[in-house]
Formats: structure tokens, C-alpha cells, sequence
């Protein structure tokens, strides 16, 4: 089986974490890197001195052995990267966001198409073994029907300059309620503060309105004392809190519900809250990162469309951007049909 050619455009913090994955896949060659910083790109390619180093794109869309081209560099240069690798007939994995404006991640998700080129967006937690699991039991509809979502994604830590906290945190937690929901919001209503930074938002509150009344809520900041990476799902059966800053039970199962009697006498007797037992799993202990790296090169091997394709990276563009649309305007709701609102 001939190994699949790999370029990483992009290798900083999270770059690295990428390039040492894909150095290390079975079925998979790190064929080339490319930085646009020469004293990291000689650090990357001293380590790495089977790829070839390259200071522009241009050398990475240019090299006939890369088969998949992975784009790790700003958000901001997501887009460029992106289209200019589909056009040179690569496939293309895009960390997350997919773009920072509708149009172009539409545009990325028809050029893909068109070359009939594997979009793959970096919608990390869709690839982690709980996130997986808790998909499972919604499916199957052990927790009933889901009634609401929420999640925390805070912490005193890096503080970004060039894109907010929406963007930088947000896509996460909305990719994994998206999933689960299996559903596009109806509205979003986003609020916020720039504390640190003028114009760039510190600390944001996303509120999501799904047809038939389901909600989600999102909270995410670098400027919180708390470090928290946490889901809580509520369904009419059973509840799950799925809690990533957990060493090892990292998915909790509460049979705890509130039951509606059949004949209601009295509103006193109608509803009996119920509270039983709480189930751990056992959930694999497997690097997210690993698995999703893994995906992609399975996708180009088998050509069949990742788990998170350009579509599932395009309606998470949609709702940050209705998001920032509504931050933007001081919290008024903002839809998501025909969303046209950019993020600057």
C-alpha cells in the first residue's frame, strides 16, 4: 500500500501538532511543510528532514507527490490556502473555522465539488471517542428527546489579537451541537465584551433557537479563572455532562428526568421528578487528534467524504457569522436563512 503524500501549510502551535501526527500515520508520508517564518520553518524541517520546506504555498500546490494538503495557518489565510490548493487538484483538510465569511466557505464547498476534491474541516471533537459515544446514545434515543444543550469552553489564557473569542473558541462547541441536534439553528443572539483589546471580544454568550423549541448555549472567554471544557446535554429521559478536563471519566450519564403522569388530576400530581442512577462509560483514552488525522487519510485512500466535510464546516460558518452579525448589532436575533454577514 503506497503511502499518501502529505503537505502541512502552517506549523505553529497547533501546526506542529498536525505535522507530528501526520509524520507519524501509518499510510501516510510528511512529504512537505510550508511557513511563511524561516527560523520555524528550518526548526520543522530539522526535525522533519523528510519533508521538503517551502516559505510559500506555492511549493506545496506545486509538488506532484502531495496527494492531501492540510491548511494550519491563520483563520484569516484559512480561505486562500484552501481554494488554491483545490484548484491545484489536492485534497484539502481545513483547521477550523473553514473561512471567515459565508461566501467563501460556499465557494470552497461548490470548488470542491467541482473538482471532485475531499473538503475536510477540523471539527476536532467530532472525532473524540465521548463525543462519539454521547452521539450514539442520542441516536438511539436513549436519552429521549433532546430538550437543550450547553457548554463552557473558558479559561485564563492565550489572548488572541487577530480574531475574537468567538472565533477562536465557538467553532468547537458549535460543531459538536450542531452534531448532536443534527440540525441548523432558526436564530442566533450573541452578546459580549472587549475587555483586553478594543474590538476584539474577550468573553461571548451565544443563544441558539432550534425549530421545535430545542435550545443551545455557548459560553466561551480566555479571561475566566476556570478552566472548563464542558457539555451538558438534557433530554426527556436522561441527561449527559460530558466534561473533556476529566482525566478519565470523561462522560457521565444521569438517569434523571421529570415524568408527566397520565391523567393529570392536579398540577401538584402531574409532574414526579425522577432521579436514579449515574452511569460512567468506559471511553477510549485515543488522541481525538490522531483519529481525525487518520480519517483524512483514509478519505483520500477511499475517497469517500469525511465525517466532517465542507458542507458540516459551512453551517458552522453560518451560525458565526450570524453570531458575530448579532454581537455586532448589540444582541438582536439574528436568522440563519440567507445569513450574509462577514466577520471583519
Amino acid at each position: 500500500m503506497d503511502a499518501i503524500g502529505i503537505g502541512v501549510v502552517g506549523t505553529g502551535d497547533w501546526g506542529a501538532n498536525l505535522v507530528r501526527n501526520f509524520a507519524g500515520l501509518p499510510g501516510a508520508r510528511l512529504t512537505a511543510v510550508c511557513d511563511a517564518d524561516p527560523k520555524r520553518l528550518a526548526a520543522t524541517t530539522a526535525r522533519y528532514p523528510e519533508a521538503q520546506g517551502f516559505e510559500h504555498m506555492d511549493g506545496v500546490a506545486g509538488h506532484a507527490e502531495v496527494r492531501g494538503v492540510v491548511v494550519a495557518a491563520s483563520a484569516v489565510q484559512h480561505y486562500p490556502i484552501a481554494k488554491r490548493m483545490l484548484e491545484a487538484g489536492k485534497d484539502v483538510y481545513v483547521e477550523k473555522p473553514l473561512a471567515l465569511e459565508v461566501a467563501h466557505a460556499q465557494e470552497l464547498v461548490r470548488l470542491a465539488a467541482r473538482q471532485q476534491r475531499i473538503l475536510m474541516v477540523g471539527h476536532l471533537l467530532l472525532y473524540h471517542p465521548a463525543v462519539r459515544y454521547l452521539k450514539g446514545l442520542v441516536e438511539r434515543g436513549e436519552l429521549g428527546e433532546l430538550r437543550y444543550l450547553y457548554s463552557q469552553r473558558v479559561n485564563l489564557g492565550k489572548v488572541r489579537k487577530d480574531e475574537n473569542a468567538l472565533w477562536s473558541f465557538a467553532p468547537h462547541d458549535l460543531s459538536v451541537i450542531l452534531h448532536l441536534l443534527d440540525a441548523e439553528p432558526v436564530d442566533v443572539v450573541a452578546r459580549g465584551s472587549a475587555f483586553l483589546q478594543r474590538g476584539v471580544e474577550d468573553v461571548v454568550f451565544v443563544d441558539l433557537r432550534f425549530p421545535d423549541g430545542r435550545l443551545a448555549h455557548v459560553h466561551v472567554s480566555w479571561l475566566d479563572p476556570h478552566k472548563l471544557r464542558k457539555f451538558t446535554v438534557v433530554g426527556s429521559q436522561k441527561m449527559a455532562v460530558f466534561d473533556d478536563m476529566e482525566a478519565s471519566e470523561k462522560l457521565k450519564i444521569y438517569d434523571k428526568g421529570v415524568d408527566r403522569a397520565g391523567e393529570v388530576v392536579s398540577y401538584d400530581d402531574a409532574l414526579t421528578v425522577r432521579s436514579g442512577d449515574i452511569l460512567i462509560p468506559k471511553i477510549s483514552l485515543q488522541e481525538p487528534l490522531r483519529i481525525e488525522c487518520q480519517h483524512f487519510i483514509d478519505c483520500i485512500r477511499e475517497r469517500r467524504t469525511p465525517l466532517t466535510d465542507g458542507r458540516d464546516g459551512l453551517r458552522v460558518v453560518k451560525v458565526l457569522a450570524a453570531a458575530q452579525a448579532s454581537l455586532d448589532a448589540g444582541g438582536v436575533p439574528v436568522p440563519i436563512a440567507g445569513e450574509k454577514a462577514v466577520h471583519s
